[in-house]
């Protein structure tokens, strides 16, 4: 890896080839009542990557969404926790022998429990390479607030830990980037927070991999590829399994991937399952490409002086055990009047 040192670049590793195919893969999502369902889901995901290259070369790098394992449901903590992966788990194996199969880089988020952070939740999305190994696992960034009925997300984000987070893995990791061979890739769940896209590119994201379950908003993840000229793909579920507890259309559809000009180069017209595929010619974008040009002078002040509405760190002594529970927690904490 080499920094560039002139202004507007950004650290870079060497690029294997000028461009590369980028696959989303719109698929169901189905709340696993149990761990065979758990099982089955992975196995349907295996499937899946199989159908990506079973006419033709295949994505370079396939994306899916949020939580193609597990799913998603009101559980509690403890069931979540129940339906959590591990990084060094059969699941994360199972994914790393296809990527080994296909030469390809697969992309994926998931519950995760690790050992270090006992009791929490951890929505993570992973990307690992086309030798099988894991190359990076970037944290939610933080939850949004106020969103949903009567409840909030008790998902520990880096947010909800900041300090012991920043202590364990460094300042550098709050905005984690992946250099790749495919270029410079960082990958969230987070949605509605366009500093947090803009700050990546700031540091170099040349491509923003965004998963999503049961909707997302589209201006949003267009938006974050116009402002900051680069790629932009996003995830999301196709229709459910009628045997859910949700209706088939909940949520689904629009997965896409979006140029650095915020049109999309290809979207899903409808909300099956499919494979969206596009090129990034990934040299000549970064020969020309710089981080974006931000006016700091004119906004310091103000951003000096704003305090969030909740404060980081509301996870670090406690993690409230329902979805109910942590609604009344992070209301009462609450820094504005």
């Amino acid at each position: 890896m080499h920094a560039d040192t002139n202004p507007g670049r950004y650290p870079v590793a060497p690029l294997a080839q000028d461009a590369w195919t980028l696959g989303v893969a719109q698929s169901r999502i189905h709340p696993a009542a149990d761990r065979a369902e758990m099982d089955d889901n992975l196995q349907h995901m295996l499937h899946l990557i199989d159908n990506a290259f079973h006419y033709g070369a295949g994505p370079d790098l396939l994306l899916f969404h949020e939580f193609p394992i597990s799913g998603w449901d009101t559980w509690t903590r403890a069931e979540a926790l129940e339906r959590c992966i591990t990084l060094d788990g059969p699941e994360v194996a199972a994914i790393a022998a296809k990527a080994r199969q296909y030469g390809s880089y697969i992309a994926f988020g998931a519950y995760v429990k690790d050992p270090d952070w006992p009791g929490h939740v951890l929505s993570m999305t992973n990307l690992v390479g086309p030798d099988g190994d894991l190359l990076a696992s970037h944290w939610k960034a933080r939850n949004v607030r106020g969103l949903f009925p009567g409840f909030e997300l008790f998902t520990t984000s880096i947010y909800d830990v900041l300090d012991e987070y920043v202590a364990r893995y460094g300042a550098d990791a709050v905005l984690p980037i992946a250099r790749t061979p495919l270029g410079n890739i960082t990958m969230s769940s987070a949605q509605l927070e366009p500093e947090l896209i803009r700050a990546l590119a700031v540091k170099g994201a040349e491509v923003v991999l965004r998963t999503a379950s049961g909707s997302f908003t589209e201006t949003d993840v267009a938006a974050s590829a116009l402002y900051n000229r680069v790629y932009v793909a996003i995830a999301n579920n196709a229709l459910l399994l009628r045997k859910g507890p949700y209706f088939e259309d909940t949520g689904a559809g629009g997965s896409a991937i979006y140029g650095p000009d915020g049109r999309a180069i290809v979207r899903a017209e409808d909300k099956h399952e499919t494979l969206l595929q596009a090129r990034i010619p990934i040299a000549e974008f970064r020969a020309r490409h710089l981080q974006p040009d931000v006016h700091w002078d004119l906004y310091r002040d103000v951003f000096d002086g704003y305090v969030s509405r909740f404060p980081p760190n509301l996870f670090a002594e406690e993690q409230p055990p329902t979805l109910g529970d942590t609604a009344a927690y992070v209301a009462g904490r609450s820094r504005w009047t």
